[in-house]
């Protein structure tokens, strides 16, 4: 069942489900499978997934962090069927999540030097996966997708990031995790700057197509501008009024009742626009996205503000929101 307006349960919370937020039973079995170490499911669903893009980029994101730390097995399942790009894509992108966790804090300059060569020598081990999930799947984005992320870890010049981000917009220019990549790359924790970022951001949603969860790109790169001048505590004093007015305007362009299946990343857009509004103290329009996450909280934009879950259902607490 999904999330429901009950008083009586406020008081316990909303069920959560971390870390899933995708409405795709399938994938929740794969993850499910991956996690005890069989791995068919996760093949299979890959294999499945090859005509939709936007699917198949959110598939091999959760099933490469549902095998973080044991990225050796899949690398079992491609010496076995070495002609099987999503097995490539599945490694490269495990590999991937690998060396994101071992990024050094920047703040721990003392050691940052050491830390930073074994964080880009992990983040290399990537490379070749993705290269040969990209050869063998010429028309498949998703791993130049993932190669954005590689770019922007071992920090390669702009150019190169550049040239990724084409590669990938060339074969599928609505994929709406290589916009988020995007949005990151022009982010200014990355080397651009705020202006670029939200300039990038906004020409995007104005020309999205029809049900991409594109416009939550917007509160998405208003929390990356002011996360960066703040530390994670308080609600107040997030959006400013021009800010608020553009995240309302971003919303109303987007919607996931339309016509045909939701977009595979809806739950993240609901959870984007409604992080935003609550701390805004918009109620109606943040119960109204968060209702529909149906207890699955993403990462971002949650973590701006400390633990996700924690922040996830403090708001949904607030707003009445309760699992049943």
């Amino acid at each position: 069942m999904g999330v429901i307006e009950v008083d009586r349960a406020r008081a316990r919370g909303p069920r959560m489900i971390p870390d899933r937020p995708w409405a795709d039973v399938i994938l929740d079995q794969a993850v499910d499978a991956a996690c005890r170490g069989d791995l068919v499911a996760g093949a299979t669903a890959l294999a499945a997934s090859r005509s939709d893009p936007e699917r198949r980029s959110l598939r091999v994101e959760a099933l490469a962090r549902a095998v973080l730390g044991d990225s050796r097995s899949v690398e079992a399942l491609v010496v076995a069927d070495q002609h099987n790009p999503d097995l490539w894509l599945w490694l490269g992108r495990a590999r991937l999540e690998e060396a994101w966790q071992l990024k050094p804090d920047i703040r721990a300059r003392a050691v940052q030097a050491d830390r930073l060569q074994i964080f880009h020598a992990a983040m290399d081990r990537a490379r070749q996966p993705l290269l040969t999930a990209a050869a063998l799947a010429p028309g498949d984005p998703v791993p130049w997708e993932c190669m954005m992320w590689l770019a922007l870890g071992l920090d390669r010049p702009r150019a190169d990031k550049d040239s990724v981000w084409y590669e990938c917009t060339r074969r599928w220019p609505s994929l709406y995790p290589a916009a988020h990549a995007r949005m990151v790359t022009l982010s200014p924790d990355w080397g651009g700057t705020a202006h670029e970022m939200l300039a990038f951001v906004r020409a995007l949603a104005s020309r999205a197509p029809e049900g991409s969860p594109i416009p939550a790109l917007v509160p998405l790169a208003h929390f990356e501008h002011t996360a960066a001048g703040r530390t994670p505590m308080s609600r107040s004093g997030w959006f400013s009024f021009d800010a608020q007015r553009e995240i309302v305007a971003a919303a109303g362009r987007w919607s996931d009742r339309g016509a045909g299946a939701a977009h595979p990343r809806s739950i993240e857009a609901h959870n984007a626009f409604g992080a935003a509004f609550y701390l805004a103290d918009l109620r109606r329009p943040a119960r109204g996205h968060l209702a529909r996450t149906e207890g699955r909280f993403s990462r971002l934009p949650w973590s701006h503000l400390g633990d996700p879950g924690q922040h996830y259902r403090r708001a949904c607490s607030r707003l009445k929101l309760a699992a049943g």
